[in-house]
């Protein structure tokens, strides 16, 4: 599966198209079909940030990227969606002036635009549908998004074609940008999530703790750390307490993380009488009452 090329093929046909449909709303003086072009080529923006950082995020770990650069495509994420956002904003500013002075639209020219779009925003949308990385998903969406606004648009030159109802445009136009500022929002904060180092969304870190002291010769395991490089690959950290065998413990331990869909693991073994080496470690020695210690 070629993530690059079907995204610079997307941005190919996105581009020129936004070109054209923005002429196609002066033409025909539609506020709906300016607002998608605007939106649209956003898209292709975002699209070409896209590209470059998908691109980059398959570079192969170095010196100094120590993990890789898979957060380049989250970063790709954030520069789409801070553009849609913008975009939208552009569009309601202009919808809200136009609900306020109505004009005179040319409704034939705007189904033939409409029709057009959603064929080609089907097209880029085919070429976009299967990615799995954020940054993929991330366009699709932008794909699916333009094919629902050429759908909404094309309803509405219909009803406007028969019954002459102006306002339909610009609120059209008001309900298409504010769609696409929620999902945009959403996915903002997916991103910045993953730069805060949040645990992933479908991680507990509680449950995992939980899991790893049921482990047979698990004394105790604290300051875990789990965070995610894109969305799709999870990291973790973490001490366990031990005097079993290290590493039949260690691999125990990695296979229940596996199944947590935690695919890099570092783990640091210590023994029950050790002191942990930070004070504010979490492991006492009366934590396990079931145990009998020494104490020298």
């Amino acid at each position: 599966m070629n993530t690059s090329r079907n995204i610079l093929i997307a941005f190919i046909l996105n581009f020129s198209f936004s070109v054209f449909e923005f002429f196609g709303g002066l033409y025909t003086g539609s506020v709906a079909i300016i607002s998608d072009a605007i939106h649209d080529i956003g898209d292709a923006a975002s699209i070409g940030f896209a590209y470059f950082f998908e691109k980059k995020s398959k570079k192969q770990p170095d010196d100094t990227y120590t993990y890789g650069y898979a957060r380049y495509s989250v970063l790709g994420s954030v520069f789409t969606t801070l553009l849609l956002i913008a975009g939208s904003i552009f569009v309601v500013i202009n919808a809200v002036k136009r609900l306020i002075h109505p004009e005179q639209i040319n409704y034939n020219g705007m189904i033939v635009f409409a029709v057009i779009g959603v064929c080609v925003n089907l097209a880029a949308a085919y070429f976009t549908h299967n990615g799995d990385s954020l940054n993929q998903k991330a366009v699709n969406l932008h794909m699916l998004e333009d094919v629902f606004g050429w759908v909404v648009v094309l309803i509405g030159a219909i009803v406007m074609r028969f019954t002459n109802f102006v306002h339909i445009d610009p609120i059209l136009s008001l309900c298409v940008a504010v769609y696409i500022m929620v999902i945009a929002i959403k996915n903002l904060a997916d991103a910045l999530q993953i730069f805060l180092e949040k645990a992933p969304k479908d991680i507990s870190t509680n449950e995992i703790k939980q899991h790893l002291t049921q482990i047979n010769g698990i004394l105790d395991i604290h300051h875990i750390h789990i965070w995610s490089l894109d969305g799709q690959n999870h990291y973790a950290t973490m001490h366990i307490v031990t005097n079993s065998n290290p590493h039949k413990i260690k691999s125990q331990v990695r296979e229940e993380l596996h199944e947590h869909g935690i695919i890099h693991a570092t783990l640091e073994l210590e023994t029950e009488n050790e002191e942990c080496h930070q004070r504010h470690c979490s492991y006492t020695h009366n934590s396990h009452p079931c145990h009998h210690h020494h104490h020298h």
